[in-house]
């Protein structure tokens, strides 16, 4: 299995009070390094398209989900915090763009996560 470092990232969870992420909780994921565009670091999914973006405004499509998935994580796409949005909920994993770079989007096939504290 290859390790890939990722870029630092902070998660949230729907009440910060708690303080604490459990798994199949809602939680903003963002990236913690700044950028040189004035827009959010907080990732969401591009409902058009179903896959995940970055940068965008605080909406039903910025809450993901943390879960066990065989000896790692995954993530999940299934926002509990609107009871009443209608939302496609699956897994999140790496699709191929027609310029061949991969991109994190709702998928059959979850991409395994590990954690590592920064």
């Amino acid at each position: 299995m290859e390790l890939i470092k990722g870029l630092p990232l902070a998660c949230m969870p729907e009440n910060p009070k708690k303080g604490i992420i459990r798994e199949s909780t809602d939680l903003n994921i963002m990236f913690l390094a700044s950028s040189i565009c004035l827009q959010s670091n907080v990732w969401m999914i591009d409902m058009h398209k179903k896959e995940l973006i970055g940068p965008g405004p605080q909406t039903v499509s910025n809450w993901f989900k943390i879960e066990k998935y065989d000896k790692d994580y995954k993530l999940v796409f299934c926002p509990t915090v609107c009871n009443f949005c209608k939302v496609v909920c699956g897994d999140i994993g790496v699709k191929i763009a027609e310029n061949g770079k991969g991109h994190l989007a709702i998928s059959d096939v979850p991409f395994k996560i590990m954690f590592k504290k920064a």
